[in-house]
């Protein structure tokens, strides 16, 4: 018998949130994870459907209570630094639920959800380095491990969940990854102490000011008196002149934005600045024998609506779940999964044409509302992150205006191996 019913692979949203729903299940899980925690990471900025997968882990009193910044709204800015009204949630949305969301810092964040796995009766071994899956019989059964202390071990269970986020063991290891034909970004970004915040229920608001090439800015107020600010568009458009340097760039486009320069001059400059590329991308196989992958290791959108831990709760809890089904019923067949892949597929293919409409020059939301004034609602509903419905009325509304891009090929079950069937093969 292998020794946990479920290796997880990686503690971040996704593992975390897996390893909760399945310890509170009552079975064996371990979660290794590679960096130990807390530790830094970028996406900071939660939805309002980020509620629901966080209500479902028993975490809505504990964010509630935490110092984490209350989000209530969104704006925009104009490259000229007009800045629009607010969006308020609950405008929309229930206020004892969806209505408000925060702004976290994810060193705290995610500490808080692997804790929380570990308070159901997860195990956690952190500092541990995968370094390749073990196949048995045509199937996963398990991982090779490197130790805190530079040993090896081999850890087998039932089945193991890859949680690696943009590392993307699995889908990198077996050449799965499947690049998004145009959203290939870049983001520069820094945080900022004493930036100057909108007054009152504001003060926590995202604010995405524009600038030249439909690039944009993100001002993301945090707690201890802190921002979150950086900048993202065509890698072309921010190293042009020859310019490579991340504090060059961030500068130089802090100055295309009026409202951002302004913002920032109130404060000053603290840490690094960061730089990452490419961060579109997909898996063409969700799940495979012995294997479901949950999380930024199956998907990663641009990050312009703040999607991603929304996603990653989301696609843990439901891959928590499907993996106690299948455990109860001895299936863990890849055609079990086949639901789950789907689900998480479609709510990524609907957050990507809006994401592909947002980058179309051509593209304005206030257009399409002004024609179809039916739209706003809709439109609110996936940009909040209530991603699983038929927005075909939309859709059908927006490609009057731009071309919206045909579904990748990604997240299909592989039902079988090829050439995997000795033990250990990489």
């Amino acid at each position: 018998m292998p020794e946990y019913d479920t290796l997880i692979i990686g503690g971040g949203p996704a593992g975390s949130s897996a390893a909760a729903i399945l310890a509170e299940f009552g079975h064996r899980v371990l979660v290794v994870e590679r960096e130990k925690f807390p530790r830094y990471h970028i996406g900071e900025s939660l939805i309002p459907f980020t509620f629901y997968p966080l209500e479902r882990l028993g975490l809505i009193p504990r964010m509630r209570a935490s110092n984490f910044m209350k989000k209530y709204s969104v704006s925009f800015v104009s490259q000229s630094g007009r800045q629009s009204v607010p969006f308020y949630f609950h405008t929309r949305y229930d206020a004892d639920s969806v209505a408000q969301t925060w702004q976290v810092l994810r060193s705290e964040f995610d500490l808080m959800l692997l804790n929380h796995a570990r308070d159901l009766g997860a195990e956690v071994r952190e500092e541990t380095r995968v370094e390749r899956l073990i196949h048995e019989q045509g199937r996963v059964a398990g991982a090779v491990v490197t130790t805190p202390a530079g040993g090896t071990a081999e850890i087998r269970a039932r089945i193991t969940i890859d949680c690696t986020g943009k590392e993307a063991f699995t889908s990198n290891k077996e050449g799965w990854r499947v690049k998004d034909p145009c959203l290939n970004k870049v983001a520069v970004w820094t945080y900022y102490e004493g930036s100057m915040r909108e007054p009152g229920i504001d003060e926590g608001a995202t604010t995405v000011a524009f600038v030249e090439e439909k690039g944009w800015f993100w001002h993301i107020p945090q707690h201890n008196n802190r921002v979150s600010v950086g900048v993202v568009a065509d890698g072309k458009y921010l190293t042009r002149d020859g310019v490579r340097d991340p504090k060059e760039i961030f500068d130089r486009e802090v100055r295309q934005n009026k409202w951002i320069e302004d913002h920032l001059a109130a404060g000053e400059q603290v840490g690094d600045y960061f730089v990452t590329s490419e961060y579109s991308r997909y898996s063409r196989h969700s799940c495979a024998p012995g294997l479901l992958l949950a999380g930024d290791a199956f998907a990663f959108l641009d990050p312009v609506f703040s999607s991603g831990v929304m996603l990653a709760l989301k696609s843990g809890v439901m891959a928590g779940e499907e993996v106690h089904r299948g455990l109860m019923k001895n299936d863990l067949s890849p055609a079990h999964f086949a639901e789950y892949a789907e689900t998480m597929r479609e709510g990524l293919e609907n957050m990507r044409r809006l994401v592909y409409a947002f980058y179309d020059p051509d593209f304005s939301f206030k257009d399409v509302i002004e024609k179809y004034p039916g739209s706003v609602g809709p439109m609110t509903d996936c940009l909040s992150g209530d991603v699983n419905k038929d927005f075909s009325e939309l859709w059908s509304q927006i490609s009057e205006f731009v071309p919206l891009p045909e579904s990748l090929p990604y997240g299909l079950p592989l039902e079988a191996w090829a050439n995997k069937q000795v033990c250990g093969a990489g």
